[in-house]
């Protein structure tokens, strides 16, 4: 068991928690006195200090790295999943990251029309062991987004599952989990590139990072 855990606490090539700049942001979280207030507050920290944005994606696996995350202050939910478990690694906390397919009934037109569906594949979350056990943490969507478009800010507790609300604030339907993938100590990229290619097309083939697009498309969702 304890080679197993091992996998978990290990830098890889994407979740590179030995990164000089991983191991200079993870001493902010050394002072929590348990793993579970550090795990807590690392979450908080990647949820609302990384802005969620999907136009940053890349055609290959390299932009997805948690030192690139951090230096630009801006990702996906993959990287920002990618991102918690390099730093709670960086913290001596067991972690991996997960992925599930979703449906997403709450995007932005423009995404919706370069993805030709409502279903996001391979959305990542994390999976952090404390006290004893496995727990799920999603830290994708900052508040000031989800207070953008009337959602519940995802919380953590570190016991329970933090996982998308199904509905918002209004009881509309949010997000629909579909099929879980399972977690791994590392990011099985090969999989998940492979899913992309089948379901989304030659939409990888234009991807160009933007880093201004997403605010554009949320604020003209608003205001229509």
């Amino acid at each position: 068991m304890k080679a197993d855990m091992d996998a978990y606490l290990k830098p890889t090539a994407l979740i590179n928690s030995n990164h000089p700049d991983l191991q200079a942001c993870a001493q902010q979280f050394a002072h929590y006195d348990t793993p579970t207030e550090r795990a807590i507050a690392i979450y908080y920290w990647v949820r609302d200090e990384i802005r969620y944005n999907p136009y940053v994606f890349g055609p290959d696996e390299t932009h997805m790295r948690a030192d690139l995350t951090i230096k630009t202050g801006e990702s996906w939910c993959v990287p920002k999943a990618i991102l918690m478990a390099a730093l709670c690694r960086a913290s001596y906390i067991p972690t991996g990251v997960g992925f599930a397919d979703v449906r997403n009934h709450l995007s932005t037109e423009r995404l919706r029309a370069r993805m030709k569906t409502d279903v996001f594949y391979y959305h990542g979350y994390c999976t952090v062991f404390l006290n004893d056990q496995w727990v799920k943490a999603t830290p994708a969507f900052n508040a000031g987004l989800c207070h953008k478009f009337g959602l519940k800010t995802l919380e953590f507790d570190g016991a329970e599952d933090s996982l998308y609300h199904p509905f918002d604030l209004t009881g509309q339907r949010h997000m629909e989990y579909i099929r879980d993938h399972g977690h791994f100590d590392d990011v099985p990229v090969r999989a998940l590139y492979d899913c992309f290619a089948r379901e989304y097309g030659t939409m990888l083939d234009t991807v160009t990072p933007d880093h201004q697009a997403w605010d554009d498309d949320v604020a003209r969702e608003i205001k229509n």
